[in-house]
């Protein structure tokens, strides 16, 4: 998935390969590469522009854990809202208000257990 960004990165690269010939290929080549490492360094690091030196990533800070991305967490947190739709109204038609009560918390310990796992 390409940022518009990136591909104006891209087709200057191959621009100026084609004007520099093939001779410095290997140059522009590296230097968008270190381009994009850069932005994938500060995406992760959830700042932009925060480096002392360009190209090297930001030192870890102690007593901060490293932020990953979670998918899988979105994902059932949605299912979740979905699924208590229907579970809501059997459980209100079968069991009455104490039902429902079990079906929401049956959704929220399948939401803590995964947010637990992935603490560990």
């Amino acid at each position: 998935m390409a940022t518009d960004e990136v591909r104006k990165d891209l087709r200057a690269a191959v621009a100026a390969r084609q004007e520099l010939g093939p001779e410095y290929e290997a140059e522009i080549i590296d230097s968008f590469l270190e381009k994009l490492d850069r932005r994938d360094v500060q995406r992760r690091a959830g700042s932009y522009g925060s480096y002392d030196q360009p190209g090297l990533p930001e030192p870890a800070r102690p007593g901060r854990p490293s932020r990953e991305p979670d998918p899988g967490g979105l994902a059932l947190a949605i299912v979740s809202v979905v699924a208590a739709i229907p579970i809501t109204a059997i459980m209100a038609g079968m069991i009455g208000p104490f039902g429902v009560v079990i079906g929401w918390l049956g959704l929220l310990g399948i939401n803590f257990a995964r947010t637990m796992a992935r603490r560990r």
